[in-house]
């Protein structure tokens, strides 16, 4: 069975029961307890990251790492479970931190100080790829686990 087809299905199953948005809670939040392993890998590794200089401003490594978490939708154009690491709004006006710290090409920014003066910077590659190498198929059985005691507890229940 297909990962997304089965979810499908059991979304659909789940909205038959009378009880079926308690059913979806539990089940969204089994599949986000899954993954919370990973997550807390993506964050150590962020924190792993170098830093140079000193700042005032809010702490960059804890900022992003603050916003990984497990993200589970089911329904609507997109169903599945999967890790994010969401923008950093409020961090030294550096939105894409997550996305650019990622990235081998790194970012470019003004010299503290002088705003005429731009310099790049890199930060750790692949931390949050990295995080999860080698262990996808851990994370994706625990996932597809929870999906199939759900399942398992509506057909106990279809007698």
């Amino acid at each position: 069975m297909e990962t997304h087809e089965g979810l499908a299905a059991l979304t659909r199953a789940i909205r038959a029961e009378e009880d079926g948005k308690e059913l979806r809670k539990e089940l969204a939040k089994n599949m986000r307890e899954a993954l919370k392993p990973g997550a807390a890998e993506a964050k150590s590794s962020i924190m792993g990251m170098g830093s140079s200089g000193l700042r005032t401003g809010p702490a960059l490594r804890s900022s992003i790492a603050r916003k990984i978490r497990p993200e589970v939708k089911l329904g609507g154009r997109w169903s599945g479970a999967r890790v994010k690491a969401f923008k950093t709004r409020n961090v030294r006006g550096f939105v894409n931190a997550p996305k650019r710290t990622n990235r081998s090409g790194g970012w470019r920014h003004p010299v503290f100080g002088d705003r005429e003066v731009w310099v790049q910077q890199s930060g750790k590659v692949d931390w949050f790829d990295r995080a999860f190498q080698g262990r996808e198929g851990v994370y994706k059985q625990a996932v597809e686990a929870a999906m199939e005691n759900m399942a398992r507890r509506l057909a106990d229940r279809a007698g």
